[in-house]
């Protein structure tokens, strides 16, 4: 990269922002309503495993080990491992349409997402929006996920840039305030809509 480069550098995180993912879509054919699936995912404290396999840590051993913990929930948690293409929703083409709108007016876009290596590549070729990213950093390769502010240095590391000079594009509250205590150009994900008016507000053309 130059010091010509159109900036901002354009960050998007994957999940919920370019692809639509959740482990209700996969409970929701096993269990007989979204309060039964909280309160399942609740008690097996689901919001701290699942993050464990986006650092990049085995899915067998993981789910043994909670097996162990929950037995009386072996069956469902077992399906997190053997049943995951489940939870998988559909791409989001309306902010893919940014993203290859970005790309074509010469922006610079690259990924930063928790995802486990092993079951990204289950699903990489669906993904059609890498085509428009020139890299992305993923948490399970590198073993570090957001929040955590080592992720973001490991970005900005691997792209050769400083945060100013990053925008980066989340969902996550948490992700977002990290972002911005490292100094990063930040936009909370709602919608493609309020994607698309914020870039605008930004006076970023595309």
């Amino acid at each position: 990269m130059t010091s010509q480069t159109k900036l901002p550098i354009i960050i998007f995180d994957f999940g919920a922002v370019l692809v639509d993912w959740s482990p209700y879509y996969l409970y929701n054919k096993v269990m007989s309503s979204d309060e039964e699936i909280r309160l399942f995912l609740e008690e097996i404290d689901f919001k701290n495993w699942n993050p464990k396999f986006d650092k990049g840590y085995s899915f067998e051993i993981g789910v043994e080990e909670k097996v162990a913990e929950f037995p009386q929930h072996e069956a469902m948690i077992r399906l997190f491992n053997s049943h995951w293409m489940d939870a998988m929703g559909e791409v989001m083409m309306d902010t893919v349409e940014i993203a290859r709108r970005l790309k074509e007016a010469g922006f610079t876009l690259f990924g930063l997402s928790n995802w486990s290596e092993t079951k990204f590549d289950l699903v990489k070729d669906r993904m059609v929006f890498l085509d428009y990213l020139d890299d992305y950093v993923l948490s399970g390769t590198v073993k570090q996920v957001k929040p955590e502010p080592e992720i973001f240095h490991t970005l900005l590391n691997k792209i050769q840039r400083q945060a100013e000079e990053c925008l980066f594009i989340d969902d996550s509250a948490a992700n977002i305030h990290t972002a911005q205590t490292l100094g990063f150009q930040t936009i909370q994900f709602t919608s493609a809509q309020q994607l698309a008016d914020e870039l605008t507000q930004r006076g970023i053309i595309f």
